[in-house]
Formats: structure tokens, C-alpha cells, sequence
């Protein structure tokens, strides 16, 4: 399986995928499939479009000790960044 690479991750979201014992690849890989996680329905739709027309796609999980992750992969598939909320 190729993962989205480039990516990068937020020093918060490191953190709570040590705390949860799990790495960035079991997300990405997540994410990568279309399995958008806990997004609302609408930003399931936009991802949806998203994949066929190139733009922006957002996934949300929620980490082993329900830590919400957010994946966000950029519309020109340049990078993807696992961060927290808090840190977008």
C-alpha cells in the first residue's frame, strides 16, 4: 500500500499518537482508502468531490485514548498533515 508522502505531523498530534501507543500509518492508511472517519456528512460529500476533482480532503479519528486527528491532504496532493484541532 503507498501512503500519502510526503506527510508531516504536529508535535500535538505526535504526542497523542505516543500516548495511544499507535503510529501515523495506521491513519494515514485510514485516509488514504476514503475512510473520512468522523467527519460530518457535508465534509464526507465535499471529500467524495474532492477525490475526483483535486481539491483539499479532510479525514477525523479519534486516537486509542479518544484523541481527535485530524488528516488533512492537500488539493494538490503536495503533503498531508496529521494534526489536532487545536493546532489547524
Amino acid at each position: 500500500m503507498r501512503l500519502p508522502l510526503p506527510f508531516v505531523a504536529t508535535p500535538g498530534a505526535l504526542a497523542a499518537l505516543a500516548e495511544a501507543h499507535q503510529t501515523p500509518e495506521e491513519f494515514l492508511a485510514r485516509h488514504q482508502r476514503g475512510d473520512w472517519g468522523e467527519v460530518s456528512q457535508e465534509d464526507y460529500q465535499e471529500n467524495e468531490l474532492s477525490v475526483e476533482r483535486g481539491f483539499r480532503l479532510l479525514s477525523v479519528y479519534r486516537t486509542a485514548k479518544g484523541v481527535q486527528l485530524w488528516v488533512i491532504t492537500e488539493a494538490d496532493r503536495s503533503a498531508t498533515t496529521l494534526l489536532l484541532l487545536e493546532e489547524y
